[in-house]
């Protein structure tokens, strides 16, 4: 009978049971249930609510359990409902009737709670380590071309000059801030809800709940992981859409690796970049999972309703997902290959305007003057149908008299990536200093 059942009469509908059941997708935290359960009995053992040897009995049972699960043989039976329902049976059916003493005194909201918070703590940490990786992938990968310059771009129209390494580093910056805000779930994710306090070190909780009624329907920690997933999943998004828009022919400045490509089952030519269009659609999948559960949680009365059942789905598909795209990302990031040539020849007179614009107000032309200067060189270019470059000096003090044959040296891109020294700046000092910034990061999060 299930673990409810005293009070009613009959069977349940077989329609509804399947309905009700959870065990398809919780049987996931079949560890985090035993570990739970462990410490579980400790504690009713040192409230005297079970025997030392009863306690003893309980954990061997338990230990049987786990190398069942581990082994890949246990049997999940009909009625079976939840992960903690199999257990629990598999307990009786081997120590007999000592086995109903772990329930004494919690509830499976209780139960849940905890593995729940076993599970993604643990989750958490394998999805910061390839997380980590990822961030170092990039940071190397800069490093090693640091000369590489290309367009940046803003509105998708070419911009000013900037180091590939520049681009690279932007998004490991963004990375590492996911990685930062995974830290601080990871601190409110490990909070233990209803064992005693001397249990806590045990199954390694920094804090217990303050309160009991919040304990049991506090899924702010889900919720928050899923938000996560949503913004990371943003970045990663980004990432997929620039290479997407850099690896097609009419950019060319990057080649995917065949190990991240798919071809066409009808046009024998095309290379398609499978594995980042992958990438930018999971946002929408885990943004739907952030979204579904929120809507769960809105409306609810207080401490536990069966709506939180919908949790751990969302939690382990965005798990999986995460998994999956970060290894992935991590693939593509470390076997692209860059054609460098075609970055520079990318690089066009008229993106250096700007730099124009400062060389007049190095001359003591206020910058909106020296913007409205700048704007007009090109614009006599494009009359003349000459790159910004070609025009003689005569030409350009039609526009300023500021303009002197040191002019000449504003057309260099090397000149204007070099100019931005300042941190965060496409300078080569610059760009280092991030290089450098990030490998202690991640030299301080290796000796923690």
């Amino acid at each position: 009978p299930p673990l409810w059942g005293g009070r009613f009469v009959g069977a349940i509908d077989p329609i509804m049971e399947k309905f009700n059941a959870s065990i398809d997708y919780d049987k996931r935290m079949w560890a985090a249930d035993i570990q739970g359960s462990q410490a579980y009995v400790k504690t009713l053992e040192k409230a005297g609510l079970v025997t030392a040897p009863e306690m003893v009995q309980i954990l061997k049972g338990l230990d049987q359990i786990y190398e069942e699960w581990a082994r890949g043989t246990f049997q999940i039976k009909a009625g079976d409902e939840d992960i903690h329902t199999a257990n629990e049976r598999r307990l009786k059916e081997l120590i007999g009737e000592a086995g109903g003493k772990l329930h004494t005194g919690r509830s499976r909201n209780d139960q849940v709670a905890t593995d729940m918070r076993i599970w993604l703590r643990s989750g958490v940490d394998t999805l910061t380590g390839h997380l980590v990786q990822l961030v170092r992938t990039m940071v190397e990968r800069a490093a090693s071309e640091i000369d590489v310059l290309f367009p940046g771009y803003t509105h998708m129209q070419r911009a000013q000059p900037i180091r590939w390494s520049h681009w690279i580093l932007s998004h490991a910056v963004a990375l590492r801030r996911d990685a930062e805000r995974l830290d601080e779930i990871k601190s409110r994710v490990n909070v233990e809800c209803f064992l005693k306090r001397c249990c806590l070190s045990e199954l390694q909780f920094a804090s217990i709940s303050l309160n009991s009624m919040d304990a049991t329907s506090d899924r702010d920690f889900v919720a928050e992981f899923l938000f996560w997933c949503s913004l990371c999943l943003t970045h990663l998004s980004k990432v997929a859409e620039d290479l997407i828009i850099y690896s097609s022919k009419e950019f060319g400045f990057v080649i995917l690796s065949d190990a991240y490509s798919t071809g066409s089952s009808l046009m024998p030519q095309k290379k398609n970049p499978d594995s980042l269009e992958l990438i930018r659609s999971k946002a929408g999948r885990v943004f739907g999972r952030c979204s579904g559960f929120l809507m769960n949680l809105k409306g609810l009365p207080s401490t536990y309703n069966k709506d939180l059942q919908e949790d751990k789905e969302a939690m382990f598909d965005s798990f999986d997902t995460m998994t999956a795209v970060l290894q992935v990302a991590t693939g593509v990031i470390s076997t692209l290959q860059i054609n460098e040539a075609n970055m520079r020849a990318a690089l066009s007179p008229d993106m250096l305007a700007t730099d124009l614009a400062y060389y007049l107000v190095r001359k003591k032309m206020p910058f909106r003057d020296a913007h409205s200067a700048s704007g007009r060189v090109v614009h006599l270019a494009e009359t003349k149908g000459v790159a910004v470059n070609e025009l003689s000096l005569e030409e350009l003090k039609t526009v300023s008299s500021l303009f002197e044959s040191d002019v000449s040296q504003v057309w260099d891109y090397t000149h204007s990536v070099e100019q931005y020294q300042a941190t965060g700046g496409t300078a080569c000092d610059s760009v280092l200093h991030q290089v450098q910034q990030l490998r202690e990061w991640m030299e301080r999060r290796q000796s923690v």
